[in-house]
């Protein structure tokens, strides 16, 4: 925080697998896959950190970490001058040859970081949810309630609870009573039976309160070392968790469409669906909020070209795109080419995808360096994608990072 409020070590939780965003996540952690264009998934909880004063972050990693490592250190550049500072942390395997057992114990692996920089509140906030989140205010709430936790929640059909950690209020609407992981059935919120608050991953702790949990959890031999798994509901049982509620946040510059917006884009629907957001005609989710920007870097490429006959309509066109065929309803990464008579509907291609001449895509989501031959199809034929790529539930079919295309 600026000079003068209190003090918060910003801690982001970017070392899971991502098995579930598969081909996305096979050269890459989870964190680092690009979204909405130019952005990686980790810019967004870093930019609301960093909008939101808090400016000294610890980047716990550990699966294919070099291309967020390289992304976090070549683009979050922070004032040196000023003590702050954005830092990818490895796990140090301080506690012995291992890797992390769970979220808890990579933070506990880590606690060289809490008491080197000794601040009186640490967030730690998850790194792959695409939203905006003022910090400050859930900060605020937590300092006044004196808890040693607070968890932010957002409301959403108990029929998705399975997907999420659910957080069961008291009478007074904040301090939470129960903790479930992913429970199958719980009970409904007293206002409406039919929603619950769901744990969006980020949590703002004292600092005393925080270490001693994580030294309890470690002591605890049936415990699976996970924040929501077993801290929270260790803080729950003690009566020092408190519940935030996403809906009392504001930031500056948000409209009435996307006031609210938090997607979890861990599977390959979620993250296509996210995507489709963006694009409509009044976005559910404005990445063009100047008030309250989400950082990147993009490098250094020249503007979007448009050749003759080349069409795009619904759309988000990168820089350094050349189009000379046509696209609706797409995210277009920086470098990709669609070259005439080529046809991309409905589809996310990441940096340097390339269309061929007379080639059809629709409804996919291509990784980087991918090249569709002339006259090809992705999309058309059901049956020959499923025997080819990767494809979801919803149908959505995904290629990785310079896979070939028949």
């Amino acid at each position: 925080m600026r000079r003068g409020g209190p003090s918060v070590l910003g801690i982001v939780l970017a070392g899971g697998e991502g098995k579930r965003l598969m081909p996305l996540t096979t050269d890459r952690a989870k964190p680092a896959v690009t979204f909405g264009g130019t952005y990686r998934l980790v810019d967004f909880v870093l930019s609301n950190l960093v909008n939101g004063d808090i400016l000294r972050i610890c980047v716990l990693t550990q699966y294919k970490s070099h291309s967020l490592d390289r992304h976090i250190t070549t683009t979050w550049r922070m004032s040196s001058l000023l003590g702050n500072y954005v830092t990818p942390v490895p796990a140090q395997q301080r506690l012995g040859p291992r890797w992390y057992l769970g979220s808890a114990d990579a933070i506990l692996q880590s606690l060289n970081l809490i008491h080197d920089e000794r601040p009186e509140y640490v967030a730690v906030f998850g790194a792959d949810h695409v939203y905006r989140m003022d910090p400050r205010q859930m900060l605020a709430q937590h300092i006044e309630s004196g808890a040693g936790v607070t968890v932010a929640g957002i409301r959403v059909p108990r029929a998705e609870s399975s997907s999420f950690g659910v957080i069961s209020p008291g009478s007074d609407g904040q301090t939470v009573e129960r903790f479930l992981e992913k429970p199958a059935d719980p009970p409904g919120l007293a206002d409406d039976p039919e929603s619950v608050f769901a744990s969006m991953g980020n949590y703002i702790f004292t600092t005393k309160a925080l270490v001693e949990a994580l030294q309890r959890d470690a002591e605890d031999e049936s415990s699976v070392h996970d924040m929501g798994g077993s801290i929270l509901p260790q803080l729950t049982d003690r009566g020092e968790a408190q519940l935030y509620d996403f809906s009392a946040n504001h930031v500056p510059g948000e409209t009435s469409r996307d006031r609210g917006y938090w997607r979890d884009v861990g599977t390959l629907d979620a993250y296509y669906d996210a995507h489709m957001d963006l694009i409509a005609e009044r976005p559910a989710f404005n990445l063009y909020n100047r008030q309250w920007p989400i950082y990147t870097h993009s490098g250094q490429l020249s503007p979007a070209r448009f050749g003759a006959g080349g069409i795009a309509g619904e759309s988000i066109i990168s820089a350094g795109c050349l189009i000379r065929g046509q696209v609706t309803r797409s995210v277009l990464s920086p470098g990709v080419m669609v070259d005439p008579g080529a046809v991309v509907q409905g589809s996310v291609l990441h940096d340097n995808v390339r269309i061929g001449r007379g080639a059809v895509v629709r409804g996919a989501v291509l990784d980087k360096n991918v090249e569709v031959p002339p006259g090809a199809t992705i999309g058309v034929n059901p049956e020959r994608d499923a025997e080819l790529y990767t494809v979801s539930k919803a149908g959505v079919i995904a290629l990785g990072k310079g896979q070939q295309v028949s």
